[in-house]
């Protein structure tokens, strides 16, 4: 019966104070938007840029053979580095807990397909590239295999750009294109990704033959790069380490020597994001909170008024035998029925806005997305601020003394 009539209370209130009861309302509404879409909108941001980089590949390093810095048991400096497949595998059996591949690459090569002519990008690579790079092929295709290693066949897997370029709208895969003149079956077209960044180019202009066939074709013997992919962000530094002391063993160079092999760590740039976007994300939520506080400080003093005016009757309830703690509920709960309300509506706004938002943006700015996290975290907060606001005006309703509130009303 006192929850019920602590509501029938409220409920009076409401309909006698439509205009305070609506602006209360709003401004924890208004407080909630601002928390939740702005961190919403970060989130979104962070996934969208995260996306993108995963578009090169994750946990991975692009080491490129260079020239020596040191000089190294009678050996000058200056001296040319060159790896060859051999070193790779050398590589693979020492390093199990990578993954490695080899990259041959050229730029001077025809691709001819009736009248079209291009000469795009070409990486010669290995089968287990593809999954450390995120080349991912569409439907009905597929990416090199070991048997094409083999054998050396001449098949070619072409970026979803370079495919639009030679083929159009046509069906691609199981099609031939002329590579300087010889035949080359064209056995899957990448997915299109999202990439920000590169070292050789976009994946989508690029075509992905056979490491075998391209050795064979252009009698190249050295990688131009090889890359190496860590199952997890925090063995990069070692297998890295290990990288440079097992090629300066195979081809006398100092294991200190860092020019020797240049190296691209992208799990650096993975790194400084993730802690730029959590200071990010947490710079947004705190500014979103200020505004939800002013929400709350609003809450606050109108319950102050509410109290000056029902003095008359906390005074008339204290006087029959209500307790103070029956006073402070009250109103406590007013107060939290009201923030809760807000609440709810700032949700259900924020879930609206995300539902509507352009799909056209996505490729910038990303889509907003209210985590769970994130509304977790902004009800508590809601509970925090409905609480201290309405604490202060309860307390006081319950310390009026009944003589004082009936000779003030």
């Amino acid at each position: 019966m006192t929850s019920l009539s602590f509501f029938r209370q409220m409920l009076q209130d409401v309909r006698h104070q439509k205009l305070r009861t609506l602006l209360t309302v709003f401004g924890i509404t208004w407080g909630t938007v601002s928390v939740s879409l702005l961190v919403a909108f970060g989130e979104g941001l962070q996934k969208r840029i995260e996306k993108n980089q995963h578009g090169l590949g994750e946990n991975i390093v692009i080491a490129w053979p260079s020239r020596t810095s040191i000089p190294y048991q009678g050996l000058g400096k200056g001296r040319r580095i060159r790896v060859t497949e051999d070193d790779i595998a050398a590589l693979r059996r020492e390093i199990p807990e990578a993954t490695f591949s080899g990259e041959h690459g050229r730029d001077k090569s025809t691709f001819r397909r009736e009248r079209a002519r291009l000469t795009p990008e070409i990486s010669a690579t290995s089968p287990i590239f593809a999954a450390m790079r995120n080349v991912i092929p569409a439907s009905g295709g597929r990416y090199v295999d070991d048997l094409d290693l083999d054998r050396r066949r001449r098949v070619v897997f072409l970026g979803d750009k370079l495919k639009k370029d030679l083929f159009g709208d046509e069906e691609a895969v199981g099609k031939t294109v002329m590579l300087d003149n010889v035949p080359f079956l064209v056995i899957g077209v990448m997915e299109a990704k999202s990439q920000d960044s590169s070292y050789s180019g976009r994946d989508e202009g690029k075509a992905f033959l056979p490491d075998t066939t391209f050795r064979a074709l252009f009698g190249e013997r050295y990688v131009d790069n090889f890359i190496f992919q860590a199952e997890e962000a925090s063995q990069v530094p070692e297998a890295t380490r290990r990288v440079y002391e097992i090629l300066g063993r195979r081809l006398k160079f100092d294991a200190k020597d860092e020019e020797a092999i240049g190296m691209w760590d992208t799990t650096e740039a993975e790194k400084f994001f993730r802690v730029f976007f959590g200071t990010f994300r947490a710079f947004l939520g705190i500014i979103g909170s200020f505004t939800l506080i002013v929400g709350g400080i609003g809450v606050s003093n109108i319950m102050y008024v509410v109290v000056e005016e029902r003095t008359r009757e906390i005074g008339i309830k204290l006087a029959v035998g209500a307790k103070p703690r029956f006073i402070q509920a009250q109103f406590l709960l007013e107060t939290l029925t009201l923030t809760a309300a807000g609440g709810a509506l700032g949700f259900l706004v924020t879930l609206g806005v995300i539902a509507v938002f352009p799909s056209q943006l996505d490729e910038y700015v990303g889509t907003p997305q209210a985590s769970p996290l994130v509304i977790v975290t902004t009800a508590a907060l809601l509970g925090i601020i409905g609480l201290v606001a309405g604490y202060f005006p309860a307390r006081r309703a319950s310390l009026l003394d009944p003589v004082v509130a009936l000779k003030l009303a």
